[in-house]
């Protein structure tokens, strides 16, 4: 009898510490990245998922990023180094290509073979990234006249293979075996007014066209945008690619749209999209996924979940942005996949070899400010809060340099150094509904200068504050806060922390950069 009891006294006690322990393993939240990862296109092989996003005239570009659970994420790859070589990409004679580059990517694999397509306003193309390693082999790239906007690539049982694009007129186009370009005299439109079914009064029309095939039907995503309303989710299927077409209203819920679906190896379904959140950009959400008479039904009860089924794991974001002290052994990468170029940039003038231990940008040429600067290096900022810091040597400035941190968009705001008739200038210039103006400026009496900048994305305040420290302990705040705005038109794309170096008078100085640190700390400045 004691020992009936003692077992079932254990067996309680096991059962307890099993609940216990389940209780307390943390669960995946949404947003799964906090941070600007927008268009996302998943593609899962075997119990591995990859994901394509939009970085736009950043370059490296398109990039790829892993996952074994859909929630932690890491950079594995970029499709391109270089999406084009012109001016608007280099930043010459005044052009720029600020909102434009590459624009929402469409991923697949297909016998064997990584695809990614995307296409650029910028070079006026469609473009096809083709990999056997979507980790670590080279990309091959195919590109063809015209940019079909928003497409998405698509290759049916059948072999044949094609592209549905556009905005609100839908087409579909069937491609050559090669991928070289459009079959002449394929085009049709497979649904005249895709945008009809959320209402009259459209602002934005249907677009962001994602295509998947289940149980011999077509389900064609897509996102619009009423008038007085919120970004909203489409669906239409058909059973011929070619149509007809039948749609409904999917998702309506804070604006989280534009993505499609995903399975999983247990046969599970997750459907994958964005939330325009503020200056920290387009944010990525994910939510389980029923399917009810041959319709996906999104979302619990019609909402996006705040938790996931799924557990949280390391969470964060710790594969997308990351600290860097610039000290480099035989074989490392020059920079980590972290890192993207504002625009294209000239590998002439920087160098993490001339002094080991820091990067080193010297001025290549003179412009006019910030943002005609080449070879300004980046990194996301991140939600619901993140602070960047640097250390810089600036005693190889030439006079009308001016280097340092910024939080980058058009609406920008740096804290850097200036020097002046032989002076340096520690500075803080924001530029506020497109205006730059230098607000405040301290001289400096010695060659190196700590800089920081905290941003707070909490319920969308949208504030960046800017710090210098001369000795990297006891920190001082410049100037006000920055009033940060995401800008549809001109940048469209999160801020940016940003180090960067320019010259306004003659090119040839150069500064050094000791490390770039980030985290999730910010000073409280009240």
């Amino acid at each position: 009898m004691k020992k009936n009891l003692f077992t079932a006294t254990f067996l309680i006690l096991i059962l307890a510490v099993s609940c216990s322990t389940q209780k307390e393993t943390p669960m995946a939240t949404n947003p799964i990245i906090f941070a600007d990862v927008p268009d996302i296109a998943i593609v899962r092989v075997g119990d591995t998922y990859y994901m394509s996003s939009t970085t736009m005239h950043m370059s490296p570009g398109l990039p790829i990023m892993r996952s074994n659970d859909l929630v932690n994420w890491e950079l594995v790859s970029y499709a391109y180094d270089v999406l084009i070589d012109n001016e608007m990409m280099r930043l010459e004679n005044g052009q720029e290509s600020y909102g434009f580059g590459s624009w929402a990517s469409s991923m697949r694999f297909h016998d064997g073979v990584y695809y990614v397509s995307t296409f650029a306003a910028t070079s006026g193309k469609t473009h096809i990234y083709t990999t056997t390693d979507i980790e670590n082999g080279e990309w091959n790239e195919i590109s063809f006249e015209p940019d079909l906007h928003d497409h998405t690539l698509f290759f049916d049982d059948d072999g044949r293979i094609y592209m549905i694009y556009a905005c609100g007129e839908l087409r579909l186009v069937e491609l050559e075996p090669d991928l070289s370009g459009v079959i002449p005299g394929s085009e049709i439109v497979v649904i005249e007014d895709a945008s009809r079914i959320a209402g009259e009064h459209i602002g934005l029309c249907a677009e962001g066209s994602q295509l998947l095939k289940h149980e011999g039907m077509y389900y064609l995503f897509n996102i619009v945008w009423p008038v007085n309303d919120i970004r909203t989710v489409l669906v239409h299927r058909a059973d011929n690619i070619a149509g007809p077409y039948e749609g409904r209203v999917v998702l309506k819920d804070r604006g989280i749209a534009q993505g499609s679906l995903i399975d999983t190896p247990e046969g599970d379904w997750y459907a994958y999209m964005f939330r325009d959140y503020g200056a920290v950009g387009r944010i990525p959400y994910l939510m389980p996924v029923d399917w009810v008479d041959g319709w996906p039904v999104l979302g619990i009860a019609g909402k996006v979940p705040d938790t996931l089924d799924i557990p949280a794991g390391d969470g964060g974001i710790s594969g997308i942005v990351a600290s860097d002290e610039f000290n480099r052994e035989p074989g490392d990468e020059k920079l980590p996949l972290v890192w993207q170029w504002n625009h294209n940039p000239d590998h002439r003038f920087w160098s993490l070899s001339d002094r080991p231990g820091y990067l080193r940008l010297t001025t290549g040429r003179v412009d006019a400010n910030v943002l005609q600067a080449r070879n300004t290096l980046t990194q996301r900022t991140f939600g619901p809060q993140s602070s960047a810091q640097t250390r810089i040597d600036i005693g190889n400035m030439n006079n009308g340099d001016c280097a340092g941190l910024i939080a980058l968009q058009r609406d920008y705001g740096f804290v850097g150094v200036r020097k002046e008739n032989d002076e340096y200038y520690l500075v803080l210039e924001l530029a506020e509904n497109n205006n730059p103006q230098e607000l405040e400026r301290v001289l400096l009496n010695q060659n190196h200068i700590y800089l920081r900048i905290d941003c707070d994305f909490n319920d969308m305040v949208d504030l960046a504050y800017f710090y210098y420290s001369l000795d990297g302990n006891e920190w001082i705040r410049i100037g006000k806060p920055l009033q940060m705005v995401y800008t549809l038109i001109h940048h469209f794309m999160g801020y940016r922390f940003g180090l960067f170096n320019y010259a306004t008078e003659t090119a040839g100085g150069y500064v050094d950069f000791d490390f770039f640190r980030v985290n999730d700390e910010i000073i409280n400045p009240y």
